[in-house]
């Protein structure tokens, strides 16, 4: 079997969560024993790269120069690279299963591309998040001043949440959609709640599994902090709007003198500077006091090598977002640590974290009972699953892509 990942960013330059997942899959595919070819594609925007061209990163990996012309209906700005450079790669490299885990900054068109130039292989694409539902960035938050998050998309709210554009387009916008989604063989999430939404706008149940993203293994041999004491709590991630840090720097000033004095929350996230100049003062204003006082650290950004040391050193991770998330990775990572985590009671946060069992939930937007939660943990409070480690037990990378492989050969 010989197998082709897409993904819409290379790890090397970038470290979300999907294409983490994607370049994981590739690497484990690449060393099954089963696997007679595997390719890795990912879309670049490096300067060096002439425009469409696909270029070697090194043996087996690919940098695909694309960007997206049309977000709205997912269309590639450079329709000739996937008719021409794409169309090439397939038939030089001909794979019998390509994997797609992503279409953003590529376009839609690279779906029906592969189905015509190569009409028997076996084409599965993993959806990281709800780009097709939802025309805001794939949020499915309202786009209003308070942010409130959408249930279900239809024309009419869509058409609120966007004025300018009329439900007739948000109709068009949807049949485009569906048109490049029907040449998919299987569609993969990597959560329940993702799944069942997709289902909700229109995907058939029977074409949409799940597969949780893998994680590594020699994480659980780090060493532990396991020291008493003050209470070390870490938020990993990209400080932006959507990912809660507000509500987190307001639960902590809501918790009571005496308790913060056992609590120290870490920040691990940077580009704040590049977030909007309103969101920029409100953060600074809501730490300043708390990092006068000390039970604030901000960290700021580091690398993807060192992510599970610097998890290691935390009692808890926190992941307070606002809006639904998916299946973040922040949570299986803090989970292959043996963290428990604390998380915003919604979407698949609420999913992947047992509240009691393997964290803790509290309810999202809601800085007081955040405030409430910190104060439990700042009094010593521990899940039942940090005491009974296979509670806190991920899926391995191997597990993972023997499932992908069990799913294709469903499709024979």
């Amino acid at each position: 079997m010989k197998v082709l990942v897409i993904a819409h960013a290379h790890p090397d330059f970038s470290v979300g969560g999907g294409e983490i997942a994607a370049y994981n899959l590739y690497t484990t595919l690449r060393d099954d024993p089963d696997t007679t070819g595997a390719l890795f594609l990912a879309r670049s925007d490096l300067g060096t790269i002439g425009h469409g061209a696909i270029v070697s990163r090194r043996p087996g990996e690919y940098l695909w120069r694309q960007d997206m012309g049309d977000w709205f209906k997912l269309r590639t700005a450079n329709a000739l690279a996937v008719v021409k450079d794409f169309r090439a790669f397939l038939r030089q490299h001909r794979p019998d299963t390509i994997y797609v885990h992503h279409y953003a900054h590529m376009g839609l068109e690279l779906l029906r591309e592969i189905r015509h130039t190569l009409p028997q292989a076996k084409l599965v694409l993993t959806l990281h998040e709800y780009t097709a539902i939802c025309n805001h960035q794939g949020q499915m938050v309202k786009t209003d001043s308070t942010k409130r998050l959408c249930y279900r998309a239809s024309l009419e709210d869509c058409h609120l949440c966007f004025p300018a554009v009329s439900p007739e387009s948000f109709w068009l916008r949807r049949r485009y959609i569906e048109k490049h989604f029907q040449v998919v063989d299987m569609f993969v999430s990597p959560s329940e709640f993702l799944r069942q939404r997709y289902i909700d706008w229109g995907i058939p149940a029977d074409r949409i599994t799940v597969i949780e993203n893998g994680q590594p293994s020699f994480a659980r041999d780090i060493p532990r902090r396991g020291q008493p004491g003050i209470q070390k709590i870490g938020f990993f991630g990209q400080v932006t709007e959507y990912k809660g840090v507000d509500i987190l720097l307001k639960g902590l000033s809501l918790v009571p003198p005496d308790a913060r004095r056992d609590l120290r929350v870490e920040i691990h996230g940077a580009n704040l500077e590049q977030r909007s100049e309103a969101f920029q003062v409100l953060i600074k204003e809501l730490r300043a006091p708390l990092l006068e006082e000390g039970c604030l650290r901000w960290v700021g950004g580091y690398e993807r090598t060192e992510l599970f040391r610097k998890m290691s050193q935390v009692d808890w991770v926190v992941i307070p977002s606002i809006w639904w998330e998916n299946s973040p990775m922040v949570i299986q990572e803090a989970l292959v640590c043996g963290k428990p985590v604390l998380a915003a009671d919604i979407g698949g946060m609420a999913e992947k974290v047992r509240d009691g069992v393997t964290g803790l939930h509290f309810e999202a937007r809601n800085p007081f009972d955040l405030a409430e939660k910190l104060t439990m943990i700042a009094q010593g409070y521990v899940p039942a699953g940090v005491e009974q480690p296979d509670l806190l037990k991920s899926v391995s990378y191997a597990e993972s892509a023997r499932l992908y492989k069990r799913l294709v050969a469903s499709l024979t």
